[in-house]
């Protein structure tokens, strides 16, 4: 089959090379404009532009997708199928096009976790098992009848840019076997069932913990934000990302929320009171520094118990 495929962020990757890779054909690509990155602001292509530059395919980059020339380009191509992992969303007028119609890989069990953050919020709230879904596409997100499912289980102290990483590569097969199965006409199709659930965008207010919910809570909001955007508290005024955290032996705490409890430099070790039991810094990144281990943190940091975070 001839496939347009649509995609932005590393996520998508997997999938463009599987398909690049696959007997079907690349007929093109559609990515997000170049956009400025970083404190100098140098313009910078998307991932996926990154990757489909090497592939000597046609690259679409538009500000609107509603425009009408774009909807002529991607016409034009006479593709059979589009292909969207992790892009915009798309208007009726361009994911009406093929023939066979407009497929989108998702990072959740549908209808778990419709929205742009599934794979943080799975960890967020604490799931032990999510995976990778696609579906054809209709005008409301993320609620087009279901082709694949595979599931997969997160681990306790998986991060969401570990997960991120497994998600993308069981998400690439998932997504060649689903096309296959449509060029073959033996694509199933089913209505979705079951109660869904939301993973909207992650705001500043969510990744700012709140030392008096219980520890298991903040680990979990640790993990689900880890690498990026990074859960965030307060010290001496500055800003300091917890990256990674584990819960102590301890169930009641022994200090006030977000007390700093035990400091040892031999070890490393840095203990917070919260709500409910006590949390274990692990890594950890102060404003305007690089990512640190605990201990690599204590030796060039001053900190002792009785100071608070936040």
């Amino acid at each position: 089959m001839k496939i347009v495929f649509m995609g932005t962020p590393e996520f998508a990757i997997p999938g463009l090379q599987t398909i690049k890779n696959s007997s079907h054909e690349l007929a093109g690509v559609v990515t997000a404009p170049d956009k400025p990155v970083g404190r100098g602001l140098k313009v910078h292509p998307s991932p996926v532009k990154q990757v489909a530059l090497n592939f000597g395919v046609l690259i679409f980059q538009p500000t609107e997708l509603n425009d009408p020339e774009f909807i002529a380009q991607v016409s034009n191509l006479h593709a059979d199928l589009f292909v969207v992992v992790a892009f915009r969303i798309l208007p009726a007028s361009v994911f009406g096009i093929p023939p066979k119609g407009t497929i989108n890989l998702h990072a959740s069990l549908l209808p778990k976790y419709r929205g742009a953050a599934p794979i943080n919020w799975a960890i967020i709230n604490g799931e032990n098992e999510t995976g990778v879904t696609t579906i054809f596409i209709q005008e409301k997100v993320d609620t087009g009848d279901l082709i694949l499912q595979k599931r997969l289980p997160i681990g306790d102290e998986e991060t969401a840019g570990e997960l991120h990483d497994r998600l993308a590569a069981s998400g690439a097969e998932v997504l060649l076997e689903t096309i296959d199965s449509i060029a073959h006409g033996t694509a199933p199709r089913r209505t979705q069932t079951g109660e869904p659930s939301r993973a909207p965008k992650l705001t500043k207010e969510l990744m700012q913990i709140d030392w008096q919910r219980p520890a298991a809570r903040i680990k979990n909001l640790i993990r689900g934000l880890c690498p990026s955007p990074g859960a965030f508290t307060f010290l001496h005024g500055k800003i300091l990302k917890i990256l990674r955290a584990r819960l102590t032996a301890v169930s009641e705490p022994v200090g006030k929320p977000g007390e700093v409890i035990r400091v040892e430099l031999k070890t490393g070790q840095i203990v917070v009171a919260t709500g409910v039991g006590d949390l274990e810094i692990i890594e950890l990144q102060l404003e305007g520094k690089r990512p640190m281990s605990a201990k690599e943190y204590l030796l060039g940091h001053a900190l002792k118990a009785g100071e608070r975070l936040g």
